[in-house]
């Protein structure tokens, strides 16, 4: 059985640049020495409140169809994923609804007029 893992932006902004100060901080041997920028202004991070997972059961939809969950009312979806699921399905997107208040996921089959799309939204209140 394979685990599933939920990552937030934030998480996946994290893990990706983690080293980047490091690298700039190291030029190449012979290289000019460039001073690198003061750095911004940082905001402390966003206290949420009220986590929860919101699930859209798994559902055969025809291909490239969207399927949107919601947060409840006062959250917002704070991350989120999708799971196509069939012999030769493919995820096709996942992302949050424009207003933030959910999340979106589409697949299709290669070989099938349909698709089974599961969706979930990583869901709290943000200060």
């Amino acid at each position: 059985m394979h685990a599933k893992k939920l990552w937030t932006l934030g998480a996946v902004a994290a893990a990706c640049c983690a080293g980047l100060a490091t690298i700039a901080a190291a030029p190449a041997s012979g290289a000019a020495t460039v001073p690198a920028p003061a750095p911004a202004a940082v905001r402390p991070a966003a206290d949420f409140t009220g986590y929860q997972i919101v699930k859209l059961p798994n559902a055969n939809v025809p291909n490239f169809q969207r399927r949107t969950v919601y947060c409840p009312n006062g959250k917002r979806a704070v991350g989120g994923g999708a799971e196509a699921q069939g012999n030769d399905a493919v995820l096709v997107g996942s992302f949050p609804t424009e207003d933030g208040k959910g999340w979106i996921g589409l697949g299709r089959q290669n070989r099938y007029a349909d698709v089974g799309i599961s969706v979930y939204a990583i869901c709290a209140a943000a200060s």
